[in-house]
């Protein structure tokens, strides 16, 4: 358990950079999107390229908040879960030696 609060504190972990496996079902599809969005700003003209690369951007941002608050909704969930876990004193049966 210290190795991971020292870890926590020197900065080094960082539950937002992570690696795709190589032949997971994301990395296909993060190829997948790439090469759409390589084919749709070979077809548009500079201004369309501006909105899309905006668009682009606006969803990344859309997708790193949704990251961090399932991040700590589930990291709340988890010491809710931990904290129920030791509360003995609910339920009609005991655990034996309490």
């Amino acid at each position: 358990m210290r190795n991971t609060l020292e870890d926590l504190y020197y900065g080094n972990i960082a539950p937002n950079t992570q690696d795709m496996a190589p032949n997971s079902e994301l990395k296909r599809a993060t190829d997948r999107v790439t090469r759409f969005e390589n084919q749709l700003t070979e077809q548009l003209d500079e201004a369309g390229q501006a909105v899309l690369a905006k668009l682009i951007e606006s969803q990344q941002e859309i997708d790193s908040i949704t990251a961090m608050e399932n991040f700590i909704l589930g990291f709340r969930l988890g010491v809710r879960i931990m904290a129920e876990c030791m509360d003995t004193n609910d339920g009609d049966i005991k655990m034996g030696g309490e």
